[in-house]
């Protein structure tokens, strides 16, 4: 696994000048807190990531990446929390990143995406897949750069309730997504492949809608019959559509023997 580059400390404050992001004490807390949104962590239902902090860095930020055995690069990222995005840009830094309001001053940053998934003003539910993780701008690796602010000032992170240790290395902590477990419901499965793409509708010229570079824990919402898919020796004209990536996917690349899967409703 290649390590992110680490800036110096001015170079991160001067970084955050060139955003308008005001640079506070790395352990700033703002005790005078809104209540919090119910964070969740930034990645599907699942998926279990490790994460890290580096002193380098201002404000309480921590860095995730997969440790599943799923290809971190492409993964899809999702709202935290629901509110409002807005859509950023920093080639020398933060890369493609996206900010969400989510209202009593509660602010959550996703920096170094590979590619947005809404546009900017767009209200996001918890959960909704806002863009995919790369490594875009000031980054050797693909990661989830994720912070969480109060009133501009970044706070400790807390996921589920409960607060995130902060360990200078990787694999030191793990943490496994709840994102998009509940409500709105979908039946758990496993993709396999990889750079399997998810296409807007049950058609092989539908646009693609995000790629899923490895295996992947998904939600399936309904089925439908569409194209026939001719893959790895296999056919099927059945297609799934998986709730947190909003996209179809042949079944041919959900792991389950059944062309149709059972207990997965008609859309």
């Amino acid at each position: 696994m290649r390590f992110l580059r680490r800036l110096p400390a001015l170079a991160a404050a001067a970084l955050l000048a060139c955003t308008g992001l005001a640079a506070g004490p790395a352990a700033a807390q703002d005790t005078s807190a809104a209540a919090a949104p119910g964070f969740k962590a930034p990645f599907p239902c699942g998926q279990r990531w490790t994460y890290s902090h580096h002193s380098a860095e201002v404000r309480r930020a921590l860095d995730f990446v997969r440790s599943d055995g799923g290809a971190t690069a492409g993964a899809p990222v999702l709202a935290s929390a629901a509110g409002t995005a807005t859509r950023h840009s920093q080639p020398s830094g933060a890369g493609n990143y996206i900010s969400i309001d989510h209202g009593g001053g509660w602010t959550t940053y996703y920096f170094h995406l590979n590619a947005f998934s809404v546009p900017s003003g767009a209200s996001v539910a918890q959960g909704q897949q806002i863009g995919t993780t790369g490594s875009t701008g000031n980054s050797s690796g693909a990661h989830i750069h994720y912070e969480q602010l109060l009133n501009g000032v970044g706070q400790n992170i807390v996921i589920d309730g409960a607060g995130l240790p902060y360990p200078g290395s990787y694999n030191q902590a793990h943490l496994t997504s709840t994102n998009g477990c509940g409500g709105g419901g979908g039946t758990p499965f496993n993709t396999w492949g990889s750079g399997v793409n998810v296409r807007a509708d049950a058609r092989l010229n539908a646009p693609v809608v995000t790629t899923l570079a490895g295996p992947t824990a998904v939600r399936v919402v309904c089925q439908k019959q569409g194209d026939t898919v001719n893959a790895e020796g296999y056919t099927n004209n059945w297609w799934s559509k998986l709730r947190d990536q909003n996209g179809f996917i042949s079944n041919i690349y959900i792991s389950h023997p059944d062309a149709k899967l059972p207990g997965v409703p008609n859309c």
